[in-house]
């Protein structure tokens, strides 16, 4: 059957189709859809007469482009139909859901679809997600063309190819219809959650399911406490147990303790018992403290080890951390020196810890309030400062980040 040209949905949705007498068979209501060799094709058209409803199966159409739609058969061929869930219809599944563009980094409408001839075939090449499109449904197309021309400008097409757009099914939702997750691993965790946050909790708790797990940890971290606590809280708790393992210690117990306590003491229990127990001990914090800012993920040594032998540890210690500013020297465990890595870097290799260390230490109590935190480290001028009991033995350290974090609105220090 031959297919003339390329067309959009839009252009034929609500046109007559002719019987091989002239006579119209009904009206285009939907196009259903199934899965091709390539892309998705044309598997039958939906007619209404009156108020009834009929498919028309492909193999009987014997034109079709945007002007003329003729079947080869009469009012015989066509075939009773209700509107099936099992179906993927154009106007009910497709148009007007949800895009994910992962170049513009935005969620966007499926405003038409566009169909070109394959072989026998009308196979859907391109979802139009620009105001073409919009105005295309809407029977305006050539009237925008023509006022953007006397401003000498023009309609642009936005059509977002459906080699970009998976899986083919029948009911999709917003985020059944997103980008592979090829693309999705070059985007920015903070991209990732900007989209997120333009659709609904359940379709981006679907999404944050599908991804991998480091992916979907950092991608949490990005989120809103609202939304980081209620994609959590719904999960299941082996899934969840993954994710927060990824976290860094102080986020995850931020997220934990916004949990009741039998939500998170199911987490806790799926989790490594190491970081389980890292992940409690910051729990036992009022959270506007150090101790519930503080991070006890650091890097410490004894002030008698030399630099290389600092380096050489540290080049393994620091893999798994999300940030090191400073190496701090400690007996035992208290708190006797730190060195900045720039110094370390620095020094002759034979050089020993305590030469290099700063014994005028700035730190501050557990219990101290989040506001006197952001006061030293700003006085100072440091990126990060360490916690201390009253014995001096070192519990965490403070970022500047994690104080920009909380005293700082998540909209704003984006724009900073």
């Amino acid at each position: 059957m031959p297919f003339f040209g390329e067309l959009f949905a839009s252009e034929i949705i609500k046109k007559p189709v002719l019987d091989p007498k002239g006579e119209e068979l009904g009206r285009i209501k939907d196009i259903e859809l199934i899965k091709g060799e390539l892309l998705p094709k044309v598997n039958a058209l939906v007619l209404q007469k009156g108020k009834a409803f009929f498919k028309l199966p492909w193999h009987l159409i014997s034109i079709f482009n945007k002007k003329v739609i003729a079947a080869g058969a009469g009012a015989e061929g066509l075939e009773p139909y209700s509107m099936d869930e099992e179906d993927l219809l154009v106007v009910r599944d497709i148009l007007d859901k949800q895009i994910v563009d992962a170049n513009g980094v935005k969620v966007v409408r499926a405003n038409d679809i566009k169909l070109e001839g394959y072989k026998d075939d009308a196979i859907v090449v391109a979802v139009d997600v620009g105001m073409r499109g919009l105005m295309r449904r809407l029977g305006f197309e050539r009237r925008g063309e023509d006022i953007l021309r006397l401003f000498g400008s023009q309609l642009s097409y936005n059509l977002i190819s459906w080699n970009y757009i998976q899986p083919l099914q029948p009911k999709l939702t917003t985020l059944a219809l997103t980008v592979p997750r090829q693309m999705l691993s070059e985007l920015h965790p903070a991209d990732i959650a900007e989209l997120l946050s333009q659709v609904s909790h359940d379709e981006g708790a679907a999404f944050i399911e599908s991804l991998d797990v480091e992916t979907a940890a950092d991608t949490i971290i990005e989120l809103e406490p609202v939304a980081q606590t209620a994609i959590i809280k719904d999960m299941d708790a082996e899934k969840a147990s993954d994710i927060i393992e990824e976290m860094p210690p102080d986020v995850a117990a931020d997220v934990l303790g916004r949990l009741s306590a039998g939500e998170a003491k199911a987490i806790l229990e799926r989790m490594d018992k190491e970081e389980a127990e890292d992940i409690q001990e910051l729990l036992s914090h009022e959270t506007d403290t150090a101790g519930g800012l503080m991070t006890n993920e650091f890097i410490a040594y004894p002030p008698g080890l030399t630099v290389a032998d600092v380096t050489e540890r540290f080049r393994k210690d620091a893999l798994e951390m999300e940030a090191v500013y400073y190496i701090y020297a400690v007996e035992g465990e208290e708190l006797v020196g730190v060195i900045s890595l720039r110094d370390l870097m620095l020094a002759k290799p034979d050089m020993l810890l305590s030469s290099l260390m700063e014994t005028n230490l700035k730190t501050v109590a557990p219990d101290d309030d989040e506001m006197k935190v952001a006061e030293v480290i700003s006085k100072y001028n440091l990126v990060a400062i360490p916690v201390v009991d009253e014995h001096g033995n070192m519990l965490g350290v403070v970022t500047i980040d994690d104080i920009v974090d909380r005293l700082l609105p998540r909209r704003r220090r984006r724009k900073v």
